[in-house]
């Protein structure tokens, strides 16, 4: 493939937030797009959110004008996963936290991409090994992991699976640099490492909260001022979306087994509810601008 630091062609499949985030950033750092989600309005809606992101991005100064508007140009959408991999230098896959989901857009697109493209999956807690395999090219695959916000944290998590050839996780280091973020290498293991600290962190949090002891603002608030965090982990949950944090806690525990990994039932019932936190428009704290 072409030299991972020069301008790639691009392909984000997933066009969520996550999705959106990942490509507004490689089209500020002068890479092409090429976007694919399975539903139709994410396709539709996903040129105006992104080309709104980067007219934010000019506006803070991080990018010029005319920059910001050469960027939203190199972004463009397909209806199917197939073609809007068949160019590309680098598939990124950005996908909902489910492996079934993951698993089944892997088959599908791995043999379609460029037999010298490179490979990566944004899971937050999935097997990178088990994706790897499923796209038919292991060697070509690693796991790509941003946080939310994407512009606004730097740490992205390059995650080397069991047959990741060492050329695979220096182009994508190479490529992650260049967005101007700070790779991380680990090895493939339930979380990561973020999340395998994080979400324990945050379903311990949604357990006390269930346990009625303490209001959620209380419990933001001994965080935020006794332990000097930013946020709280009942706001922190309402920002990554109390959806993904079940998620990944049911990853955690099918892996290990251990019962300090069961979901919180309290976290169970929030997702039952749709109470999933700034997304919906209410979590465990309310929000008006959702």
């Amino acid at each position: 493939m072409s030299d991972p630091v020069a301008p790639l062609h691009v392909a984000v499949l997933g066009l969520g937030t996550m999705g959106r985030g990942i490509a507004t950033a490689a089209l500020a750092a002068g890479h092409a797009i090429t976007g694919f989600d399975p539903q139709a309005a994410a396709r539709d809606g996903a040129p105006a959110h992104v080309a709104a992101a980067l007219d934010r991005a000019a506006a803070k100064g991080r990018l010029d004008a005319a920059a910001a508007r050469a960027a939203a140009d190199r972004f463009t959408v397909q209806d199917a996963a197939a073609p809007a991999v068949q160019d590309a230098d680098l598939v990124i896959e950005a996908a909902s936290e489910d492996a079934d989901v993951k698993t089944a857009l892997w088959r599908d697109v791995g043999p379609a991409a460029p037999a010298g493209a490179l490979l990566a999956s944004n899971t937050s807690s999935l097997s990178i090994t088990a994706l790897g395999a499923a796209s038919g090219a292991p060697e070509r695959f690693a796991g790509l992991h941003f946080f939310h916000p994407v512009s606004a944290l730097a740490l992205v998590e390059l995650v080397r699976g069991a047959h990741t050839l060492d050329g695979t996780l220096d182009a994508l280091e190479a490529f992650a640099t260049g967005l101007g973020k700070t790779p991380v290498r680990c090895d493939d293991r339930p979380g990561f490492l973020v999340n395998r600290l994080l979400i324990p962190y945050l379903n311990e949090a949604a357990a006390l909260a269930d346990e009625g002891h303490a209001t959620p603002q209380a419990i933001d608030d001994a965080m935020t001022l006794g332990a000097n965090l930013p946020i709280g982990p009942l706001a922190l949950i309402d920002a990554v979306g109390a959806d993904v944090v079940l998620a990944i806690m049911e990853t955690l525990h099918a892996e290990f087994g251990d019962p300090k990994y069961r979901p919180a039932p309290g976290l169970r019932r929030q997702v039952r509810a749709g109470r999933l936190g700034r997304k919906s428009g209410a979590g465990y704290h309310p929000y008006d601008d959702a």
